[in-house]
């Protein structure tokens, strides 16, 4: 699929972004977690749990949109992607649906900027090349049909996903 010049990947620490919107690697509940989801709620503060139990539970597949606090993002919006079990159980079609509802959401909310990790490829084990590919497909997809949304940024934790994503047709 040819590359959109509105969609970047970078190396670095999705908390320090200035955009609209960061995504946040969620679980069901929606609380602070390990890795990403960790990050967040660290560097958002407290506020951001408050906020977390008022839309919480989000299932599997779908996403949540609360107020940033004091992360540079506006907001972040939760995506729960599924843990990996195997290939058998739904997950594609899961961690495509949490991409979509996130980017929805944005949309809906009218926002221009948004970053996202790589979301169920940590503790939830999610294949990253798989991961990847139905990533950047829904990213793409969105990108081509939005209104508002002109920019988004797939950060990468390490130079092991970096790759992975310039390897699937990221600059």
């Amino acid at each position: 699929m040819p590359m959109d010049d509105r969609l970047r990947i970078m190396h670095g620490d999705i908390t320090t972004l200035d955009v609209d919107a960061i995504v946040n690697a969620a679980n069901v509940a929606l609380m602070a977690g390990g890795g990403v989801c960790g990050a967040i709620h660290k560097a958002a503060g407290p506020e951001l749990a408050e906020s977390c139990r008022e839309v919480a539970p989000c299932p599997t597949g779908e996403a949540r949109l609360t107020p940033g606090y004091l992360l540079k993002a506006r907001y972040v919006i939760h995506a729960v992607g599924p843990v990996w079990m195997g290939g058998d159980c739904g997950e594609d079609r899961l961690l495509s649906s949490c991409y979509h509802a996130a980017l929805a959401l944005a949309e809906r909310h009218q926002l221009a900027t948004m970053a996202f990790p790589a979301i169920s490829t940590g503790s939830f084990r999610f294949p990253l090349e798989r991961a990847t590919a139905l990533a950047l497909q829904e990213i793409r997809s969105a990108l081509a049909r939005a209104q508002h949304l002109r920019e988004v940024t797939c950060v990468c934790f390490d130079e092991v996903t970096c790759n992975v994503y310039r390897s699937l047709g990221a600059p």
